[in-house]
C-alpha cells in the first residue's frame, strides 16, 4: 500500500517530479532524461497503471483521497496531498482534475519490431503541437491503425498535454522513433508497406480511389499544419493521398485529417 504523506510546503523536496510543469522547454529535457512523465486526472492515471507503467509517486488534493483509494491501497509509491493552494503553486497552474501521477516510462520498442507486427500505421513527421499528437494517436488508437512511428522532431507523446488530450490512448497503441530521418522511410518499405503520403494537393489521388491493393499493408504519413509534409517525405512515398474536400476548404487541422484518412484505410 501507499504511503500517504500530507504536504504544505510547494519548494518540498520530494514534490520535485511536479515542479513547474506549465514550462514546456524545461519538462521537455527533464521527463525523458529522468525517464518519467506526468499522467494527470483519475482516468488516466488508471490507464497508464492498466497499460504496465510504474507510478513513482501521486499528488492529490484531499477530494480525491476516496475516489483514488483502491490505486492508493495498490500503490507501491508514496502519495502526497495538499490543498488546492499547494498544487497549483507547485505546477505552476490550477490543477481542475485534482490528482496527479509521477510515472516512470518503458523503453521505447525498436522501430523494425513494430513493422514486423503491424499492418497499418501512422507515420509522424514534425509534429511538434503536443495537442495534435495527442489527437493523432487517440484517432488512431480508436480507428485501428496498429503502430505510429515517429520522426526525431516530433513532439514527446507522453508530454503531459499529449497525454491528457489522447485520454491516455498513447498508452494503448505502440510507437517508436524512425531515424535516421527521411531515410528510414525505407525501412518501412522494405517490410512490405506502401507509403502513402497524406497532402492537399489537388494532383494526389482521393483516398477512396487508392487501389485495395495498396491498403493491405500501407503507412500513412502525416506532416504538421502549416508545412505539411517535407519535400524528402513527399519524395519518398509511393503515393500522394488526399481527402476531397468541399466548400473551396483547402485542408484540414492534422488531427482530423489523421483520423479520416485512418477511417478509409482501415475500413477498405
Amino acid at each position: 500500500m501507499g504511503t500517504v504523506y500530507e504536504v504544505a510546503d510547494p519548494a518540498d523536496p520530494r514534490l520535485a517530479d511536479y515542479v513547474a510543469l506549465t514550462d514546456v522547454e524545461l519538462r521537455r529535457r527533464k521527463e525523458p532524461a529522468e525517464g518519467l512523465f506526468i499522467a494527470e486526472g483519475e482516468k488516466v492515471i488508471r490507464r497508464a497503471l492498466a497499460a504496465g507503467y510504474p507510478m513513482r509517486s501521486m499528488l492529490l488534493s484531499p477530494r480525491w483521497l476516496d475516489a483514488m483509494r483502491d490505486v492508493i491501497e495498490a500503490a507501491d509509491a508514496s502519495v502526497y496531498v495538499g490543498g488546492e493552494a499547494l498544487l497549483e503553486g507547485v505546477t505552476g497552474y490550477r490543477v481542475h482534475r485534482g490528482a496527479l501521477a509521477a510515472m516512470a516510462r518503458k523503453p521505447l520498442p525498436p522501430p523494425g519490431e513494430l513493422l514486423a507486427t503491424g499492418r497499418r500505421l501512422a507515420i509522424l513527421e514534425d509534429l511538434v503541437d503536443s495537442t495534435n499528437v495527442g489527437v493523432v494517436f487517440r484517432g488512431a488508437a480508436a480507428l485501428g491503425i496498429d503502430a505510429v512511428l515517429l520522426s526525431p522532431r516530433c513532439a514527446d507523446p507522453l508530454y503531459r498535454r499529449a497525454v491528457k488530450v489522447s485520454m491516455g490512448a498513447v498508452f494503448t497503441i505502440p510507437y517508436a522513433r524512425l531515424e535516421p530521418w527521411p531515410a528510414a522511410l525505407a525501412e518501412a518499405r522494405a517490410a512490405g508497406y506502401t507509403l502513402l503520403a497524406l497532402t492537399p494537393d489537388e494532383r494526389a489521388v482521393p483516398l477512396h480511389q487508392v487501389p485495395s491493393a495498396a491498403l493491405e499493408r500501407c503507412a500513412l504519413l502525416l506532416g504538421a499544419e502549416g508545412p505539411g509534409l517535407s519535400p524528402r517525405a513527399l519524395e519518398a512515398a509511393d503515393l500522394r493521398v488526399r481527402i476531397p474536400m468541399a466548400r473551396g476548404v483547402d485542408s484540414l487541422n492534422v488531427g482530423a485529417a489523421a483520423a479520416v484518412a485512418f477511417y478509409a484505410v482501415t475500413t477498405r
